[in-house]
């Protein structure tokens, strides 16, 4: 009887073990997926756009074609730094309000 109450313990330790890293894991991603909503809603409303996955897609490139534009102006090519800059400018001035 006492081989049985034994591995009972040890499962429940085991459980109790298992369950502290679970809880603790689960505790880490949502403090992370709300710190991520919470900033995506920051940016958003401080640019007055929505917050939907397209909106902050269509945000990044508009910043990657701004940057073009920065290189090309750095590398002297200013038809090409002039036309990424456009097209940045109304990809942004597209999604911000």
């Amino acid at each position: 009887m006492q081989v049985e109450s034994f591995f009972e313990w040890l499962g429940q330790a085991l459980g109790a073990v298992i369950r502290f890293i679970v809880d603790g894991l689960e505790w880490i991603f949502n403090l992370f997926t709300h710190a991520g909503g919470n900033f995506v809603d920051g940016l958003s409303r401080t640019l007055g756009m929505d917050t939907s996955l397209i909106s902050i897609l269509a945000l990044i490139v508009g910043l990657m074609l701004l940057y073009s534009a920065v290189r090309a102006f750095m590398r002297a090519s200013i038809i090409a730094g002039i036309i990424w800059l456009v097209l940045g400018l109304w990809l942004l001035s597209w999604i911000i309000h």
